[in-house]
């Protein structure tokens, strides 16, 4: 088994629906415990991960140039968690389920580089 991080992105507006305190709020807040929940029970979910922030800062180059985050950005990386899986397809196979792909969002999968000693 391979371990990869599924990057949650999305567009402002769709994250400040999901978190809002309505009914359709209400509702992807439980499709996302509904997929979760699935993926917990098939012994695929390493970590649940965290959301993020919408601030932060961006370090660039050795001279460390610090910027962002810009409000013009049309994506932002919402959140991550850490699964397992076989191998790359059946990790897209897990993404394609995820409810931010519901709301025009999309969802990165990068395989977790192990350093060996």
């Amino acid at each position: 088994m391979s371990e990869f991080v599924l990057l949650y992105r999305g567009n402002p507006e769709g994250m400040e629906e999901n978190m809002a305190q309505t009914e359709q709020g209400r509702q992807r807040l439980e499709s996302w415990r509904r997929w979760m929940d699935g993926v917990r029970e098939k012994g695929q979910l390493k970590d649940v991960g965290l959301p993020l922030k919408r601030s932060g800062k961006v370090v660039r180059a050795r001279n460390r140039i610090v910027d962002g985050p810009f409000a013009e950005t049309k994506e932002i990386v919402a959140g991550f968690s850490i699964i397992e899986a076989r191998d790359f397809e059946e990790a897209q196979a897990i993404a394609a389920g995820c409810p931010m792909l519901e709301g025009g969002g999309s969802v990165e999968i990068r395989p977790v580089l192990r350093f060996t000693s």
